[in-house]
């Protein structure tokens, strides 16, 4: 059986490009960088190289602005906490109630710890208010942290504006994006768009280089605290022994996500709408989430009401189709996703939410096969539910009674 990835939201697989560029680091450059012999040179080299492309891929000044990390959760744990130890005077945080869970449960052991949290709201299309953020903005607030693109409905926030209303009402507030999500699939220009952007998180298994390696981007004069203690790495940064070969596959899958950004997005995102399209002419009673907002051009988060997301996905595995309910860090739960509690999903499609996020590996084939599997799969299982009426094909008049005051 031929395996369909739509998962790519959750993980990517390793571009060949990327695998080429590691295997030297891994077998022959196997040296520790920080060594004072001659062989480690090349080793200490690679990864300078690395933090240039990087830096300037990203649209930095200074590659030394660059810190490498094992994953974004890394990364956010270390903005958010490490701007907290840096600025103790300061004890507010702004972020919103959608987050990844590597920020929104560090925000919370933030709150426990003392600190003030203010978790924004969205719309109903996972928009932001931005009056409302704005008033949020308080005279001791220290922190304000908001993802580019949120991971389950690929809604994209308005960071260059945020970050900007974020300065010029107090330069001291620090900003800090979580972009693991949207760094190789949109423009980032940290001298540019985002040049009053303090902090950026990202990750390398999320635009084809291996799981295990990620990034922070710190501004030059960004109080932050080292957050990973022992050594010298780093600049005294990050402590331990730098992962070089993963280090030399970051970089060239940002330079690959890059340089075919724009011809890959626009077939990507072309492949996304007529499964999009598709999806809804095909399956009564669903709905898009986010649909009403800008969103990740690889992206389509789609409720089915009446229906298990846990059977959709399920059924879906059986015909080779690898897709998800959310939240890679959440799938182990039965409890529906945050993201789209805070959407205010109604409780017949909560529950029923299956993301299909896209690739430049992902073909028209493909597309066609979920258009031809998925409808079918959705049209079974509601066969089961005690709330459709499979006479008429829509759901029981008393549907929702039945259901309730379960949500």
């Amino acid at each position: 059986m031929r395996i369909i990835y739509a998962d790519n939201n959750a993980t990517t697989g390793i571009a060949p490009e990327v695998y080429e560029a590691m295997i030297p680091y891994l077998t022959e450059i196997y040296f520790n960088p920080s060594s004072m012999y001659d062989s480690a040179r090349s080793a200490a080299n690679a990864i300078a190289r690395a933090r240039n492309d990087i830096a300037r891929y990203l649209g930095a000044k200074d590659p030394k602005e660059i810190l490498f990390t094992s994953c974004a959760t890394e990364s956010n744990n270390t903005a958010i906490q490490g701007t907290a130890k840096a600025n103790p005077n300061r004890r507010h945080i702004i972020t919103t109630s959608v987050e990844h869970p590597a920020v929104l449960e560090v925000c919370k052991d933030m709150q426990r710890n003392g600190c003030r949290v203010t978790f924004l709201p969205v719309d109903g299309n996972g928009n932001l208010d931005i009056s409302t953020f704005i008033r949020a903005l308080e005279s001791d607030t220290l922190l304000v942290t908001i993802m580019h693109a949120n991971n389950e409905t690929g809604v994209i926030f308005p960071i260059e504006r945020l970050s900007r209303l974020t300065k010029e009402t107090d330069p001291s507030i620090i900003f800090h994006t979580d972009a693991t999500q949207s760094v190789g699939k949109l423009p980032v220009d940290l001298e540019g768009d985002f040049r009053y952007v303090d902090l950026l998180s990202f990750s390398g298994h999320k635009l084809h280089a291996p799981k295990g390696i990620g990034a922070l981007y710190i501004r030059k004069g960004t109080p932050c605290r080292p957050f990973m203690i022992g050594g010298h790495q780093e600049e005294g940064r990050r402590a331990g022994t730098e992962n070089v070969p993963y280090i030399v596959g970051l970089a060239k899958a940002l330079s690959l996500g890059v340089e075919n950004q724009k011809e890959e997005d626009e077939r990507i995102r072309n492949l996304r709408d007529r499964l999009e399209t598709s999806l809804e002419e095909k399956i009564p009673y669903v709905q898009v989430n986010g649909k009403g907002a800008p969103r990740l051009p690889n992206t389509l988060n789609i409720s089915c009401h009446y229906v298990e997301g846990e059977g959709m996905l399920y059924q879906l595995s059986a015909h080779g189709i690898c897709a998800s309910s959310g939240s890679a860090c959440t799938s182990g739960s039965l409890e529906p996703s945050h993201v789209l509690r805070a959407l205010k999903v109604p409780f017949t499609a909560v529950h029923g939410s299956v993301r299909f996020s896209l690739s430049r590996y992902n073909s028209d084939e493909d597309i066609d096969r979920i258009i031809e599997v998925f409808p079918q799969i959705v049209a079974n299982l509601r066969k089961l539910s005690p709330y459709w009426d499979n006479k008429e094909n829509k759901p029981r008049p008393d549907a929702e009674k039945m259901i309730g005051g379960q949500e």
